[in-house]
């Protein structure tokens, strides 16, 4: 293995319970449950999920319902969302759901939040919301801080559960906005590097200049997401890895249905103009052997000198996804909580 001169730092899986095609969704749920219980065993730090709705490949939509069903199934591993798609709800409502979550899992529950709908615009019609609850959300977020928080004892709205839980709050983020509402506010930060890397460095570098110390967070705390899926050849995991640029393409397309088994060739399904956008898209991939990978994921933890890494793999296969866990340890450039996976 490569000596690979890189400060460890914390791994975390990010998760959108995937359906592949041919399963249901309680079939897709069981797996999820899998995959959480193998990022518990190989010692990664969280498990998140997103919210998405109306996409039949994807059963993550009641995220706080399918997250407490996560924390019976596991054990240490912080639990939390990646994210919360905010405009989608009331602050307290959410400061409810997470509050009854630590209730329940005690202090392994994050909140991260997001600004998009996470949807098309007939869902959030059908969610009873509309496109301009976006705009409320700095003070959205700073609703739920104070619901969360210590200070609503004289409060004529308290949230049971929630209130004095302090569920630690991520800003979630793809643009300027988000980096500079987490700086302002004092709260760590995550860039959605795994799907819109445009902006990456441009808006870490915001984030981390404009940072304010606060009751939460003293220093900047950046967390980047990357797509990450690994096997014991680079073929292997290129095959498997068409399962996510198949959901992309469809995407695009405005197609929908559940994840797309592998395929051996791209180039019979996309156009030259769709492989640019995916490539674009998912740009921050690392898709292959560990021996392919490790250098390539240490010079991009150089490069913008994240605080902790959370990864992605929406794959069709079970069992491919599962042995892709079980190599991580093999990487040595992650901080692991458990060494389970090597005995």
């Amino acid at each position: 293995m490569t000596d690979i001169n890189t400060n460890k730092i914390p791994l975390s899986f990010l998760d959108l319970a995937p359906v592949p095609t041919g399963k249901t969704i309680a079939d897709g749920i069981t797996q999820t449950v899998e995959i959480a219980q193998k990022a518990e065993e190989v010692g990664l730090n969280r498990y998140w999920m997103a919210e998405h709705h109306n996409m039949a490949g994807i059963a993550s939509a009641a995220t706080s319902v399918l997250l407490s069903h996560i924390g019976s199934q596991t054990e240490h591993i912080r639990i939390g969302s990646g994210g919360i798609m905010l405009p989608n709800h009331a602050p307290l409502v959410v400061a409810e759901q997470f509050g009854t979550l630590q209730a329940l899992y005690g202090d392994r529950i994050d909140l991260g939040l997001g600004r998009a709908p996470g949807t098309d615009g007939a869902t959030f019609q059908a969610l009873r919301r509309q496109m301009q609850d976006a705009e409320r959300f700095p003070q959205d977020v700073q609703e739920l801080l104070y619901l969360l928080g210590d200070g609503t004892d004289n409060s004529p709205v308290q949230a049971f559960p929630g209130a004095k839980s302090n569920v630690p709050i991520w800003i979630l983020g793809s643009s300027l906005f988000g980096a500079t509402l987490a700086a302002h506010l004092g709260l760590p930060y995550v860039f959605a590097s795994h799907f819109a890397p445009q902006m990456l460095e441009h808006a870490i570098t915001t984030y981390r200049e404009q940072f304010q110390p606060s009751a939460y967070l003293d220093k900047p705390y950046v967390m980047l997401a990357a797509n990450l899926f690994l096997a014991d050849d680079d073929a292997t995991a290129n095959y498997h890895f068409t399962s996510a640029q198949q959901s992309f393409v469809h995407l695009l397309r405005n197609e929908r249905g559940q994840m797309p088994k592998p395929i051996e060739n791209m180039n019979a399904i996309w156009s030259p103009a769709e492989k640019m956008a995916v490539d674009k898209a998912l740009a921050v991939s690392f898709i292959g052997s560990v021996e392919t990978i490790q250098p390539k994921i240490a010079e991009f933890i150089t490069k913008y000198q994240p605080d902790e890494l959370i990864v992605t793999a929406n794959v069709h296969d079970q069992t491919a996804r599962l042995h892709s866990l079980s190599l991580v340890p093999q990487l040595n450039l992650f901080t692991l909580q458990s060494t389970a996976a090597l005995a």
